[in-house]
């Protein structure tokens, strides 16, 4: 099922099918540079833990979720985004997006990012969507403040989702606009 297009991209939901495409992109050690310092997701656990827990979140939540991100002339896989309720603030929706390296420095991530908030503030009616990144992660810090999205704060991720790293590793930052700041910058 597409969830929307823009002049350059598909986003849609994921399918089984999709497994090996996930393991390619997380295989590119740049790619994960920021999230697992540069280590490969295993297939396992995108098969067990992973794509259970995104078409899942499909019946809970059909509008929100994690969606493969397709180039809309050749159908080529580029990566995913995701809109779905924040795990730190449920009263908030959540933006992420992980694109492979082609891709970087085209626009794809703000491209996609701004259709999502116009998705989430429009359709799903939030009234808030934030994005969080590594301090160390300037690239994708310049996708959020090209979307829109303002700087909230500074904060260390949690050793439960961070484990074995310093502070100074966790340090990171948070990203955010309001559906009254999204709508006065469209105006």
């Amino acid at each position: 099922m597409i969830l929307l297009e823009t002049d350059r991209l598909r986003l849609r939901r994921f399918t089984g099918d999709d497994i090996d495409r996930l393991v390619e992109l997380d295989s590119d050690p740049e790619v994960m540079r920021y999230l697992t310092w540069g280590e490969p997701s295993p297939r396992e656990w995108y098969v067990d833990e992973v794509m259970p827990r995104w078409l899942a979140s499909y019946e809970e939540t059909p509008q929100l979720g994690h969606f493969a991100a397709e180039d809309r002339a050749t159908s080529e896989f580029l990566g995913w985004f995701h809109l779905h309720p924040d795990r730190f603030s449920p009263d908030e929706q959540e933006l992420g997006y992980r694109l492979r390296r082609a891709c970087w420095g085209s626009g794809l991530a703000t491209e996609g990012s701004k259709a999502l908030l116009m998705h989430g503030f429009g359709v799903v009616g939030a009234d808030k969507v934030c994005a969080r990144t590594l301090a160390t992660n300037l690239g994708s810090q310049r996708v959020m403040q090209k979307a829109g999205l303002r700087y909230e704060c500074a904060f260390v991720y949690p050793l439960e989702i961070i484990p074995d790293r310093t502070d100074a590793e966790r340090a990171s930052v948070k990203y955010s606009i309001t559906r009254a700041e999204w709508r006065a910058s469209r105006a």
